[in-house]
């Protein structure tokens, strides 16, 4: 908590019945300098102190008292409004930007704590598509807010490598994959994941005339379950395949894993899983299944395994849960899954309640909405969709082009145009809130004037394109009381919001909270750079101003990097 903020929150604590984290989080900047540096709404307290927001307001800007840092406390309305000390704002914040540089921002909040996260978590076999895009940003945005906080994050990627449709690869593979004699490995016949993609929508045609296909498919399951080698074997070389290329896709997105422990993972652990389940007086038998009735908590039963004993999602997924909790002693379990799988975590968050896990609380289902583009529903299993490799191809082709007709000189154009080009993917995914759907439209997603990724990305570049032509290198050794424009005040105290805006994006695992601060700091300097000059030749307020602005490029850069863009010096 930076020190203006701290000061208020001390000074309301004795009055206000919140704790210092609840008041912390209600702060905010009112919308114009006549309301105050900072404000507390009172319609956070009115119900607990049984009063109007307006006159809880009044009673305690005559009960508060001001001196040092806060100068004047006023009550507007419903607001409660704090003035601070604007040489102090402008020394503090400019010093510590300069001090910390990349680390700004940063924060020991979730210091000795450890955050786990799954995110991605594609089917292997399959090539990454677009419907895998969300869940992979979404989630290594919130493992670098939790990193920038303090905690020991561990990313997981939760593969899909187990189930029946196994089993339909094996039965494709024998029957219309490349032929294996003679080599080594089925590597050397070339089977790639395309091919293997191929075979996984064939076995789906032929299925619909050759019904016997599918129990040729569960027959060979049943054996890979058993450890035949054969089985065991062919499904190793289809995890390899898709591991190499899933990781060359993750690397264009600057995504990376701590562990790739997928489903197959936990299947010796599944029976001393169930068995715990069964010694709590949970599991019964309903319709040759092995369920947990969830009736009086008002959802559909959770099955445990099937008639034919098989294991189903919630059983690995309680034994992931309780091995993670073994293995890194969480204090925040979060799963970034898409929205339709609201009733699957509920009820196995719900089981393992019941089970008796009081750390149950600390796991988060951080759900999201759909990515729409025109055309309708995409479906692997009839081989209609769109890949994600090829979208960001096609988006550094579009930046590409772009660059050419603003910038044709300009150095490293193929390296900018992959940073655009892919940053403004992943910023269209953050910047709204994660529960709304997104439609993806690619005017919109690359233009340099809207709320996009490029936008805040050329502001950064040019920003350093006004540092390059000031010719002086950036110094907190200036003289604070030159800043008296209104327009610095108003930059300064937006550069003073980061580390409590990571926090709270933290808090709600909302990455679009830190979307929306880069895109407001970068209208603000805008307007700022619209009425005030840099290079003039006061070289006193000259100096104090290349501070401000070189604080302003730092804390873009760090923003942009918490959300896993890149900041191009030149664009």
């Amino acid at each position: 908590m930076d020190i203006f903020i701290k000061n208020i929150v001390d000074v309301l604590k004795v009055e206000v019945p919140l704790s210092e984290e609840e008041i912390e989080g209600f702060i905010e900047i009112p919308p114009d300098l006549e309301k105050g540096d900072y404000a507390f709404p009172c319609f956070a307290i009115a119900k607990q102190l049984r009063n109007a927001p307006a006159k809880i307001s009044a009673e305690l800007a005559q009960k508060l008292p001001t001196g040092g840092i806060i100068t004047e406390i006023k009550a507007i309305g419903p607001y409660l409004n704090f003035y601070v000390s604007r040489k102090m704002i402008f020394k503090a914040v400019l010093d510590e930007v300069f001090t910390k540089s990349d680390s700004y921002g940063c924060s020991e909040s979730g210091a000795g704590k450890t955050a786990v996260i799954d995110y991605s978590s594609p089917n292997i076999a399959k090539h990454l598509a677009v419907h895998h895009l969300r869940s992979a940003v979404i989630g290594n945005a919130i493992h670098n807010i939790y990193k920038t906080i303090g905690y020991k994050c561990i990313g997981i990627n939760h593969l899909g490598d187990w189930g029946t449709q196994f089993g339909q690869l094996i039965v494709a593979f024998k029957r219309w994959g490349p032929d294996t004699k003679g080599h080594v490995s089925i590597k050397e016949t070339g089977l790639d994941i395309t091919k293997l993609n191929e075979l996984y929508v064939k076995f789906h045609k032929e299925a619909k005339d050759n019904p016997s296909l599918e129990n040729e498919a569960r027959d060979w399951f049943k054996k890979l379950e058993n450890g035949n080698e054969e089985a065991e074997k062919t499904w190793q070389y289809f995890k390899d395949i898709s591991l190499s290329e899933f990781q060359r896709v993750y690397e264009k997105l600057g995504i990376t894993f701590d562990s790739y422990a997928g489903e197959s993972f936990y299947n010796n652990m599944l029976d001393d899983t169930v068995n715990r389940i069964k010694d709590a007086g949970l599991a019964e038998i309903s319709e040759e299944a092995l369920i947990v009735n969830l009736e009086e908590y008002d959802m559909p039963p959770c099955i445990l395994r099937k008639k034919d004993d098989a294991s189903l999602y919630a059983t690995r997924d309680i034994c992931a849960a309780e091995y993670r909790k073994r293995e890194y002693d969480f204090n925040k379990l979060i799963y970034v899954v898409g929205s339709e799988q609201r009733l699957h975590f509920k009820q196995f968050f719900k089981v393992l309640e019941l089970m008796g896990y009081e750390w149950v609380d600390d796991c988060v289902h951080v759900d999201f909405g759909l990515i729409k583009f025109k055309g309708g529903k995409m479906s692997t299993r009839e081989g209609k969709v769109i890949l994600l490799e090829d979208l960001l191809e096609e988006s550094c082709k579009i930046a590409m082009e772009i660059i050419e007709g603003k910038n044709a000189d300009l150095e490293n154009k193929t390296e900018v145009a992959n940073q655009v080009g892919i940053g403004a993917i992943i910023f269209s995914e953050l910047s709204t809130k994660r529960v709304k759907d997104v439609l993806f439209d690619w005017d919109e997603i690359l233009n340099f004037d809207g709320e996009t990724g490029p936008y805040v990305q050329y502001t950064h570049a040019r920003l350093c394109s006004v540092l390059r032509k000031c010719g002086e290198t950036a110094t907190n050794e200036v003289n604070f009381d030159l800043f008296k424009e209104d327009d610095e005040l108003l930059l300064v105290k937006k550069l003073e919001f980061l580390q409590l805006t990571i926090i709270r994006a933290a808090r709600h695992c909302e990455p679009s909270i830190i979307s929306k601060y880069l895109l407001d700091l970068c209208s603000t300097f805008n307007r700022f750079y619209q009425h005030h000059r840099i290079l003039i030749d006061d070289s006193e307020l000259k100096k104090a101003r290349i501070l401000l602005i070189d604080s302003v490029r730092q804390v873009i850069k760090n923003g942009l990097s918490i959300l896993g863009l890149k900041a191009p010096e030149r664009m």
